[in-house]
């Protein structure tokens, strides 16, 4: 009565599960219209003395019961990560537990980190939905783009199964089962490689296809850069040591040499002082490079010179650093070390420059944080001078702390490698959010100045007209 015969099949119609809303209690059918006004009486008596079963959406916890129930879920599993991992260690002998954390740490190093920063992009694209920078515009994302949300869901999987992997890692060799200890990071390192590469319609495809493509075409820059493509390209320099304890971490499984000694040696192949530690280390700048001169080939823009001279600076940090274990000390301390250290002052004043001046706008500097519906984060950080100062000094001393990640011969102390690259990954996390609303700024004003050459006047409009309808 209330519906044509093909309405319940409308869009429009349906919330999540495709099921309809508007359900055809009486038929359409002329024969049957007559019967209408008995009809109704006769299911409204029924609903009113029958006892119909709740929906299941009434018997289902509230959201708040079942997250709560979440998080202590979460914090259980960490404790029982944390106990076992620790009972691991203190069964070693005290001479062998560090190399025993110092190797269980290299392997699941990289993948912390990459768990860290996706968290963090988390973040961002939840500041950015609060605010009115359409990051999808500036990243030419689609509809079916994931939102904070999925980002989050992943990076949850992500805390939960690397730290697993390394709990089972370190009880496993504790108790003597190395063989068994071994093939926890090399199953996990190619879990990770099949989810990225997976053909099917699962796990994101889009979304992973969407990050493959791009890293494609930061390795080859054979085609214009796009915005996406410069701005993953910068996040990788910043993940550089990443690279670094990745090549290092698939070298040993390769020569089998996960859960032994064999690597100890540091002339070793695949040793602390291994030829391929700064040429991978290099690689995420030489890539930078690379876009720079391809954009001054499409653009003809000096400043994407300069851009390209500002990633070169980070070439002879790297190698060296790597000169020390390769050349005599004497030489190390007279000539090479100098050269290192003036390098290195180069590189961070040099980058430094280029994040205030270039990649940030000065003139919004906080309108990031303005929030559609303002809350506590809010009002801590728009229109506040603190983030302008605290921007500006953490990025510098940052920019300079980022030169020990770079050095090879710095980089004895794991810990404190570790705790300089997560420094490094929030200094980028600060630094995504003007980099992003730089970006924003322009494509607004862009699209609103329009340059009055172009504008056709009046009189040409009519003149030009060769369409005359009367």
């Amino acid at each position: 009565m209330f519906e044509s015969p093909g309405a319940s099949h409308s869009p429009h119609l349906r919330k999540l599960g495709n099921r309809a809303v508007v359900s055809d209690l009486v038929t359409s059918d002329p024969a049957n219209s007559v019967q209408e006004g008995y009809v109704f009486p006769l299911v409204l008596g029924e609903m009113k003395g029958a006892s119909l079963p709740l929906p299941s959406a009434a018997i289902l916890p509230s959201p708040i019961l079942l997250w709560r129930f979440k998080v202590i879920l979460f914090l259980l599993w960490g404790f029982v990560c944390c106990k076992i991992g620790w009972d691991s260690v203190m069964r070693m002998s005290a001479d062998l537990r560090d190399l025993f954390l110092y190797e269980a740490f290299l392997y699941y190093n990289p993948l912390l980190l990459v768990t860290m920063m996706v968290w963090l992009w988390g973040v961002s694209l939840w500041v950015f939905s609060q605010g009115s920078v359409n990051y999808a515009k500036i990243f030419d994302l689609d509809q079916n783009h994931l939102t904070h949300k999925d980002i989050w869901k992943c990076s949850i999987w992500m805390t939960i199964i690397v730290p697993t992997s390394m709990t089972a890692y370190l009880y496993l060799y504790s108790h003597g089962e190395v063989s068994l200890a071994a093939s926890q990071p090399v199953f996990l390192y190619i879990a990770v490689t099949l989810v990225l590469i997976f053909p099917f319609d699962i796990f994101y495809l889009s979304s992973r296809y969407f990050l493959l493509r791009t890293l494609w075409r930061i390795a080859l820059p054979l085609q214009p850069i796009t915005f996406p493509d410069f701005f993953l390209a910068d996040i990788l320099t910043s993940m550089a040591k990443v690279f670094s304890d990745l090549e290092r971490s698939v070298c040993r499984m390769v020569h089998r040499q996960v859960a032994t000694i064999a690597w100890f040696e540091a002339d070793s192949v695949c040793g602390s002082h291994s030829v391929a530690i700064p040429l991978v280390l290099v690689f995420p700048y030489i890539w930078r490079l690379m876009q720079c001169l391809r954009q001054y080939k499409d653009t003809k823009e000096k400043a994407t010179l300069f851009n390209a001279l500002k990633y070169s600076t980070a070439v002879p940090v790297i190698f060296l650093s790597a000169l020390k274990y390769h050349v005599l000390p004497d030489r190390w301390t007279s000539i090479y070390r100098p050269l290192w250290l003036l390098s290195s002052l180069v590189n961070s004043l040099y980058s430094f420059y280029w994040d205030v001046a270039r990649d940030w706008d000065m003139s919004g500097f906080s309108r990031i944080f303005k929030f559609n519906k303002p809350n506590h984060l809010s009002n801590l950080l728009y229109g506040q001078k603190w983030v302008f100062f605290w921007v500006i000094s953490s990025n510098l001393i940052l920019r300079c702390t980022w030169t020990y990640k770079l050095s090879a011969h710095l980089r004895h102390n794991y810990l404190t490698v570790f705790t300089v690259t997560v420094l490094e990954m929030l200094r980028r996390f600060q630094w995504i959010f003007f980099r992003v609303e730089n970006e924003w700024n322009k494509i607004t004003k862009s699209s609103f100045q329009l340059p009055m050459s172009e504008m056709p006047r009046e009189d040409e409009k009519l003149l030009g007209s060769t369409n005359h309808n009367v």
